[in-house]
């Protein structure tokens, strides 16, 4: 039985809805599971089943990043409960993004990197829960995109300067990348935030997303 649509797959619809034109890229005529994006022959839907998490994470995607079926952005969501996944706006915030980042029941981190903090801003590698105020939920927000795409939905939202960011050192980063086998220390969306999660003390659902990404890139 394969599980219930989550919030990727509804925000993949809607992208799709509102498209004047078909996505195309490499691989367009590949006949896809519109739920996965793999290839109908390699569908691995039936595989997905999602674990007990004492975190939320948030996707604020660039534009178009919901339509690629390379995004890894969305294995996340097929792992982690609660996940929302939103489309990036410059001018326009989405109302529901803003209200659930400032909903008290979170406690939201933006993963990035502490480089380009803005000034004054927090930034922790790890989160602990004596840590959180009054139970919080740890929100962690990940901007899916390229890394240009990414820097810029960074410095362009003014409401993301006022949050803490999670941020891995260099060492670390370096170090995961050559464990995985990861090209020139690239990491991709759901790699991150496989690191996120050992960051929160979840190694074990760290563990499972990792070997879901491993299976989605062969």
């Amino acid at each position: 039985m394969i599980p219930p649509k989550h919030a990727v797959h509804r925000l993949y619809e809607y992208r799709k809805a509102i498209s004047s034109r078909p996505f195309t890229a490499r691989g367009k005529n590949v006949v896809r599971c519109q739920r996965c994006l793999l290839a109908e022959a390699f569908c691995t839907c039936d595989c997905r089943k999602q674990v007990t998490s004492t975190l939320a994470f948030m996707l604020i995607m660039y534009d178009d990043e919901v339509l690629k079926p390379s995004n890894s952005g969305r294995l996340i969501a097929d792992i982690i409960p609660d996940t929302s996944a939103f489309i990036w706006s410059r001018n326009q915030p989405n109302r529901l993004m803003l209200q659930q980042i400032n909903d008290p029941k979170y406690q939201p981190y933006v993963i990035f990197p502490a480089e380009y903090a803005v000034g004054g801003q927090a930034v922790v590698n790890q989160i602990k829960a004596a840590d959180l105020a009054q139970d919080k939920v740890p929100l962690l927000i990940v901007l899916d995109g390229s890394w240009r795409e990414a820097i810029k939905m960074f410095r362009k939202s003014d409401y993301l300067h006022k949050l803490p960011l999670l941020s891995f050192s260099p060492e670390e980063t370096a170090s995961y990348a050559l464990r995985k086998g990861a090209r020139d220390f690239q990491l991709g969306t759901a790699e991150v935030a496989a690191l996120a999660l050992n960051a929160a003390g979840e190694s074990g659902n760290a563990a499972v997303l990792e070997a879901w990404f491993a299976l989605f890139v062969e």
